[in-house]
């Protein structure tokens, strides 16, 4: 007959290895039976002993990898952190890279309508974002178990690494952010017009005036991040500045789409089409520029409004607040 502790033995027993299962099966009933009658000379009936020395063992499983000397978890706590953030600098800055030239190249195909570039988009997240979270999960993971590289990867912590919470204007992230955009603009752009297909998806008339003026206006707004950067804080006349950047773009962007200068009529993915499709597009640009503008102007106008108010702000995912210097 099976008893509870045989049940108990045999199923932290199945996850060593075989060659070690004669001594763990007397190291761990020599132990079971040693905590069963102390708590029987105590006065506990032998029954309720056993479940409550069972109990405090705990799960079969993990005790069985303790024995064996077995990591029970995939990416453990020394690394969990440098995994974390490598993790998420590959899903927020190069995962968004490979969806635009995705989407780039996609949009230059002779065949190419919204719903395939959407779906090329949308294909590129899924298979990229699958892709990065198990080679750089498998990477930590052989890191984990062999201990190769583990030194180099696990540094120390020191109080150097301690976030700064004082305001100021763009941190390093967000520099490279407001540089990566203008170029990848710029980029497709001379792209799409050069390369990959005869027929380009953007007017190509526009070249005597209105394209030249918004690399020009992608550029000043590269040049408007720097000296943010340099600055260190918000003030007004970088308020002043981004919004007479954000309103000239965007006024040229609504125009040519209003107008019907914005795409090329003779682009196959429109001049097929058995809706005018060219006019959704042209509409949906528009809501997404204009919205985009306005919430840039705010926000950048309502952080320099702080700044030389000097009012505390929240810290993120907390109730503290700190100056505005």
């Amino acid at each position: 007959m099976t008893t509870l502790v045989d049940r108990y033995v045999f199923t932290a027993l199945r996850r060593v290895p075989e060659q070690q299962r004669s001594d763990i099966d007397r190291e761990l009933r020599a132990s079971i039976d040693d905590a069963v009658d102390a708590r029987v000379e105590a006065g506990e009936a032998r029954d309720a002993a056993i479940e409550r020395t069972l109990l405090e063992l705990g799960d079969p499983d993990r005790l069985a990898d303790s024995y064996a000397g077995r990591s029970n978890y995939l990416i453990g706590p020394e690394l969990y952190g440098v995994w974390r953030r490598s993790l998420l600098m590959l899903l927020t800055t190069v995962l968004p890279i490979v969806v635009v030239v995705v989407a780039v190249i996609e949009v230059f195909q002779d065949d190419a309508t919204v719903g395939t570039v959407i779906g090329a988009a949308i294909g590129a997240i899924l298979t990229v974002g699958v892709h990065m979270c198990f080679w750089t999960t498998l990477g930590f993971w052989i890191v984990e178990r062999t201990g190769a590289g583990k030194d180099d990867l696990n540094v120390p912590w020191t109080l150097a690494k301690l976030p700064r919470y004082e305001a100021g204007a763009l941190s390093r992230v967000e520099l490279g952010a407001n540089l990566l955009w203008p170029v990848l603009v710029t980029v497709a752009l001379v792209l799409q017009q050069f390369t990959f297909t005869d027929v380009p998806l953007l007017d190509p008339a526009n070249w005597t005036f209105w394209w030249p003026a918004l690399i020009v206006l992608f550029a000043l707004k590269g040049v408007w991040a720097v000296w943010v950067y340099r600055l260190g804080r918000w003030t007004r006349p970088v308020a002043v500045v981004n919004a007479a950047l954000s309103a000239a773009t965007t006024a040229v962007v609504v125009y040519l789409l209003a107008a019907d200068k914005f795409i090329n009529p003779d682009f196959p993915g429109f001049a097929n089409a058995d809706v005018d499709l060219r006019g959704w597009v042209s509409l949906a640009i528009i809501i997404a520029f204009v919205l985009s503008a306005l919430w840039d102007i705010f926000d950048v106008a309502r952080k320099a409004e702080r700044a030389r108010k000097g009012v505390p702000a929240q810290v993120p995912g907390s109730g503290n607040t700190y100056s505005i210097i």
